[in-house]
């Protein structure tokens, strides 16, 4: 069995999980702004933000710095005293640093070439945009020897970290591990999607008939996993490829396949599934497809609703950012589920039939399950609950 020791999360709903939790009660998105100079062009758009300083990047580290390590170093900070009370139990060797991006460092390989075209040449080191370099610059600072790495699958690259460090406790290799993961706001993925006409000028509206597209937002969200009993427990996971398109999802919901290997492996019955953070983005394609995958799995209605209208479409950090959402929701008195937020009729009937929360509604502590379907058809779903060992 894994368990969840202890979690940080930073994003546009606050710096840290008070404020996060807080926020996500009220329905309220601090760090969600219009902004004109992530596009090419200078049209408007919004952003899921992270507000205030960040921590600076050691000197040691110097070929280490870029945004993405401040944010995830700032994520851990926020948490440092008890997730070195656990640390502190294992040997340095024995604990993994697993992260999921999809950005690094690009945001500063991008002003360094800009400043070169302009006859600048500011210091830049390569590695400061290695995707390994978060699960690098993490390990070193805290003194860990045991592996290191990052997965980048787009949008699922933070929920197989969950995945990979679970298969490596269980097989004895290592004895804890901090998974997670970390993007920030770079003008490449964000223009990129925007010339696949898929960035929202407006906050993205998940399944609303009307929908328009994805807003990207920047966070990071870290985890301590063992073995050893803790409150909060990975209770099961799926991971499936369809490999349909480069960047399409599947229009008959074969992604409907993670979420059944994880309530089997978790060894539940879908009805035992209290809530499901799906991933809608925003566009028409991926919350089409899911309501159907959604279908295929759950014959009775279950609460689901996206969080991306609060925290944007956080890419390789996304399925960190919305297990910590799960994990907010576990860990409150009185839970109360994320809702869509507008009129009954902006949806589909038969997605308020399969469950789709549209005002705040207060839950259950059952099981719940958070979804990230990606680009090139990689598909993973967690399933996280309070500990009962």
């Amino acid at each position: 069995m894994i368990f969840v020791q202890d979690f940080s999360v930073i994003c546009s709903l606050g710096k840290n999980k008070i404020e996060a939790r807080k926020n996500l009660k009220n329905g309220a998105s601090p760090g969600l702004r219009a902004r004109t100079d992530l596009l090419l062009d200078q049209e408007e758009a919004y952003f899921g933000c992270c507000d205030g300083n960040l921590p600076e990047i050691p000197e040691v580290f110097s070929g280490m710095k870029s945004r993405n390590n401040q944010l995830l170093l700032s994520c851990y900070l926020a948490e440092r005293e008890n997730f070195q009370k656990v640390l502190t139990q294992y040997n340095p060797s024995k604990v993994a640093v697993i992260l999921g991006t999809s950005t690094s460092g690009s945001s500063e390989a991008d002003k360094y070439i800009g400043s070169c075209l302009e006859g600048e040449h500011p210091d830049f080191q390569g590695t400061q945009q290695e995707l390994g370099s978060p699960a690098l610059f993490l390990s070193s600072y805290l003194h860990l020897s045991g592996p290191a790495f990052c997965i980048s699958t787009a949008c699922t690259s933070s929920t197989r970290t969950f995945i990979s460090a679970a298969k490596m406790l269980n097989a004895g290799i290592i004895d804890a591990a901090i998974v997670g993961g970390v993007d920030t706001l770079a003008r490449m993925p964000i223009n990129g999607f925007n010339a696949l006409k898929a960035l929202s000028a407006q906050v993205c509206r998940p399944f609303a008939n009307d929908r328009s597209g994805i807003t990207i937002g920047e966070g990071a969200a870290l985890f301590l996993l063992t073995r050893e009993t803790g409150p909060l427990q990975l209770l099961g996971f799926g991971e499936t490829s369809d490999g349909n398109h480069m960047t399409a999802p599947r229009a008959d919901g074969l992604c409907a396949a993670a979420m059944k290997e994880a309530i089997e492996r978790a060894r539940l019955k879908p009805e035992d599934i209290g809530y499901v953070n799906l991933h809608g983005t925003g566009t028409q394609l991926n919350d089409t497809s899911e309501m159907i995958a959604m279908r295929q799995v759950f014959a009775n209605k279950v609460p689901c609703s996206s969080t991306k209208n609060l925290t944007g479409h956080t890419l390789g950090a996304a399925g960190a950012v919305e297990a910590a959402i799960l994990c907010l929701l576990l860990t409150e008195e009185a839970p109360s589920i994320p809702a869509q937020g507008e009129a009954p009729s902006k949806y589909q009937p038969s997605d308020i039939e399969t469950g789709l929360v549209i005002d705040a509604t207060l839950l259950s502590k059952k099981p719940m399950m958070t979804n990230n379907f990606a680009f090139g058809g990689n598909n993973a779903s967690l399933i996280i609950g309070v500990s009962h060992a």
